[in-house]
């Protein structure tokens, strides 16, 4: 397993931050690689991705979500075994730190490629650059889901 974890602040309040970031259906807006993701339900996403040519389609199950603080996820089936957290830190009334980890088991040959050249770090930075972007742009989210999700 390989983890991921990068960091951004964004230019807006940490509530505009984490509703956008509940918007999973815009992902494609501001990933690389990411095609579509279908929210099935409130705790799950089919996800579409093309990354390095390989096509991959897995499903996640939100098992963790409190508004404004944070988001944890897993893969449920498919080509990818990952897990995830997204969390929110206030840095003042107008500024939001995002915190991204993700820990994943490259499956082919071009994830452990790019696992060992940094490339999937570089991915991770670029994504939330262009979160960074997308939401200071709009100034506001696109819509929000501010239900709980509790583990277990």
């Amino acid at each position: 397993m390989s983890t991921v974890r990068e960091s951004v602040e964004v230019g807006v309040p940490l509530h505009t931050a984490y509703n956008q970031w509940t918007q999973f259906t815009e992902f494609p807006r501001f990933m690389e690689g990411v095609d579509q993701v279908t929210q099935v339900d409130d705790r799950h996403n089919h996800w579409a991705t093309s990354i390095a040519g390989v096509h991959r389609e897995f499903d996640t199950e939100i098992v963790d979500q409190l508004p404004d603080e944070r988001i944890a996820w897993r893969t449920t089936s498919g080509d990818v075994q990952q897990q995830g957290l997204v969390t929110f830190e206030p840095v003042d009334e107008r500024h939001t730190r995002v915190n991204l980890a993700l820990v994943f088991e490259p499956s082919g040959m071009a994830e452990k490629a790019a696992e060992m050249t940094g490339t999937l770090d570089r991915r991770v930075k670029g994504d939330l650059r262009r979160f960074k972007d997308f939401i200071e742009r709009r100034g506001e989210a696109e819509g929000a889901w501010r239900g709980r999700i509790s583990p277990g």
